[in-house]
């Protein structure tokens, strides 16, 4: 049987909690993998994903201990849950890139000074979160790493990243509008980082629960260039969890991946014409990649890509929207055929609600 695009997304509307919303904003980071933190829409993501989507939502679970903001794809900041951050935390220390020559010469780090600054960041940070200068001062105590300071409080925050991979760094709160560093260990939810090829696989299995059925490009776009894991390897992982729990599948003509447990429900998935609001930079578009062709049309890439807030129809980015202070702007798609005026409406009363906002008028214009 071949499974076909329209069936595969609107199984997916339902597993990313965009249908039936989801009890908790960790439910939500937990099956999206990572949310942008960079964005600044963080919060709208995950509250439209919650089936009470209280403001504070993502806050709240920060504080708590429950998801982390920390640098994990692209080298970016994301939010993650604290339980299984590690995951994808061990799979982005594969690269192994402090150990390049060029990061070696510049730190005047070889990797065996490696276990050492890392016991010096976990003896700074054990007592609590502390001010970015306070944590590079406690850190560059150490004489072997008085050098550090200045790296350690640079902008780029270039340094932080890989001991962020390591477990021993995440952002703590905010104090006074300044953020602060702290540790993973810290969260009472904090799983630590499993063993490499135990996470590789773990990774795979999470990708599959939530964006399947996906290609081996979709795995390799979020595991091998999202997180520097090296494309044999995440070939390798994928080959394993093909064995164990999953299958290949058909999916429009060509070969996919899904979970052995979710084949019934795909296969029975009716396609949707589900209209949808989100932020710019959500997970729907960032998690297979902008380049799929069957969730973002390639004419309209570079737009999804800058980051415009997206407009789905049954799962496939048929517009972007824009809000005015009394107008939302809609702009529809003309190769999305008419647009759903009724559904759009209804949509921006719900986008509205989250934002805190009213709109005297929804506007559609067509392009």
């Amino acid at each position: 049987m071949t499974i076909t695009s329209a069936q595969a997304l609107a199984w997916r509307l339902h597993r990313q909690h965009l249908v039936s919303g989801a009890a908790s904003a960790v439910d939500v980071v937990r099956r999206l993998g990572a949310v942008p933190a960079w964005s600044g829409d963080a919060e709208l993501a995950v509250r439209r994903r919650l089936a009470d989507p209280v403001p504070g939502a993502v806050a709240d679970a920060v504080r708590d201990g429950d998801l982390l903001r920390t640098f994990a794809f692209r080298g970016s900041s994301h939010l993650l849950a604290a339980a299984d951050a590690g995951v994808s935390l061990r799979v982005r220390t594969a690269s192994r890139q402090w150990a390049l020559r060029s990061w070696q010469e510049h730190y005047d780090l070889a990797p065996e000074d490696w276990p050492a600054l890392l016991d010096a960041v976990h003896a700074a940070l054990v007592d609590g979160p502390l001010t970015r200068e306070a944590f590079a001062d406690a850190v560059a105590a150490a004489p072997r790493f008085a050098h550090l300071r200045g790296p350690l409080l640079h902008p780029s925050m270039t340094l932080l990243k890989p001991i962020a991979w390591h477990g021993e760094l995440c952002f703590g709160p905010v104090v006074d509008g300044t953020p602060t560093i702290a540790s993973p260990s810290a969260s009472p939810a904090w799983g630590g980082l499993p063993e490499l090829d135990d996470a590789g696989r773990r990774a795979v299995v999470a990708y599959l629960g939530a964006y399947g059925p996906a290609t081996r490009a979709n795995l390799r776009y979020w595991l091998a260039d999202g997180l520097s894991a090296g494309r044999a390897r995440v070939e390798r992982w994928t080959d394993d969890v093909l064995r164990d729990a999953a299958t290949e599948v058909d999916l429009d003509g060509g070969p996919a991946l899904l979970l052995r447990e979710h084949v019934a429900e795909v296969e029975a998935a009716e396609p949707s014409d589900t209209v949808t609001l989100l932020a710019g930079h959500d997970q729907w578009v960032l998690g297979p990649g902008t380049s799929d062709t069957r969730v973002v049309p390639p004419e309209r890439r570079a737009g999804v890509t800058r980051g415009a807030a997206l407009v789905l129809r049954g799962g496939v980015v048929t517009g972007t929207w824009a809000a005015r202070p009394d107008v939302l702007d809609v702009t529809w798609f003309a190769e999305a055929g008419s647009p759903p005026h009724d559904e759009l409406t209804a949509e921006a009363g719900r986008l509205a609600r989250l934002l805190g906002r009213t709109w005297a008028e929804v506007r559609v214009t067509t392009s």
